[in-house]
């Protein structure tokens, strides 16, 4: 690809493609190294992961490439107000439990944000970036990061968000428009009102900031690329594309329900985490949300603690009405493709879309 800019430069990019960090399981090692070994960069979640395992991650992707890659962590999260009545959301998922074979769980009890011994690890886990969601780093974590030298990404969902990132010190940003699969990177205000669209809400941010911003939500394909670069942002950032790879660590089932949503059939929910996420539809969401208030649904992280349980065997058994199916609304363009030549379709695409517009 002959389309070249500042970020793609900072990062050792062949190409404008980062594969988006998915915690819990969908980036693994395999795919973060050929994504990076394609030209692209490979981001690996450690949001979910044990210090020893941010390292051991490390360890196995820069075993397979000696290209760039990154990795991410959520921002710390202030602390909630216990639950008043947490048996009510118990009560919400327990049937699902016993369909599954599982014993009742107990209410779950906030543990200590575990940031800095992960920060820590990620510090020495070979990486070259490091991206966070979910809010703003402590200065103090800003300073430890530039002092390695890393690439620092923030993620925005609103303008507002973008300013502050770039206060704080990030080098760049991730405008992540509503489209996008996963959890919210919203921090500033009402958490159910940072879904701006992505074609809205990169010109607008890059008209805000002064430093990199990277296209993030509903892109899938060349076209989609294309259409970033052309509204001026310097790469894109892309998750549920890579979902459908082989080297994606999630179950076949979760595969199978890309395969099978449309566009229609993802939804905003805090069902599974507490805490505002795109997914495909499936009966554990729609059940759950069903006249849900107060503590029906737990706060982040206290319902992502109560349904892990769940999820994991769910994982196990093949049944996908009772997983997180984290999904953005371009569902329908998923492929059945490895990493590598998932990332040479991108690149033809994308060149050949530029070409159409160079064109008319």
């Amino acid at each position: 690809m002959s389309f070249r800019t500042p970020l793609m430069d900072t990062l050792g990019l062949d190409h404008p493609i980062i594969q988006a960090p998915m915690a819990g399981g969908g980036d693994t090692p395999a795919l973060v190294a050929a994504v990076s070994q394609a030209g692209g960069m490979g981001f690996f979640g450690g949001a979910y992961l044990s210090p020893d395992q941010i390292i051991e991650s490390g360890r196995a992707i820069r075993s397979s490439t000696n290209r760039r890659f990154g990795v991410n962590l959520f921002a710390p999260q202030p602390v909630s107000e216990p639950p008043t009545a947490p048996h009510r959301a118990v009560d919400r998922v327990a049937p699902f439990f016993a369909e599954l074979g599982l014993e009742t769980p107990s209410p779950p009890v906030l543990a200590a944000d575990p940031f800095e011994d992960r920060l820590a690890a990620a510090l020495e886990s070979g990486v070259s970036a490091f991206s966070f969601t979910l809010g703003l780093l402590p200065d103090f974590a800003v300073q430890a990061i530039k002092a390695k030298g890393m690439t620092l990404i923030g993620t925005a969902t609103t303008v507002d968000e973008a300013v502050a990132l770039e206060r704080s010190g990030v080098d760049a940003i991730v405008a992540q428009g509503g489209e996008a699969g996963g959890h919210r990177g919203t921090f500033l205000g009402d958490l159910n009102a940072g879904v701006v669209g992505t074609m809205a809400l990169v010109p607008q941010v890059l008209d805000a900031v002064s430093i990199p911003v990277i296209a993030s939500g509903g892109i899938m394909d060349g076209r989609g690329i294309a259409a970033a670069l052309v509204l001026g942002a310097d790469a894109v950032q892309m998750g549920t594309a890579f979902l459908t790879c082989g080297e994606a660590g999630v179950p076949d089932a979760y595969k199978a329900a890309i395969f099978a949503a449309t566009e229609s059939r993802t939804r905003v929910t805090r069902a599974f985490s507490g805490r505002p996420a795109r997914g495909i539809v499936n009966r554990f969401m729609e059940t759950v949300e069903a006249g849900a208030s107060g503590d029906d649904i737990l706060a982040f992280p206290l319902q992502n603690t109560l349904t892990r349980p769940m999820r994991t065997a769910a994982g196990k058994q093949g049944k996908a009405d009772y997983l997180s199916l984290w999904a953005g609304q371009g569902v329908r363009l998923a492929r059945r493709l490895s990493a590598p030549d998932l990332m040479s379709a991108l690149v033809a695409e994308t060149d050949a879309a530029l070409a159409r517009v160079a064109a008319r």
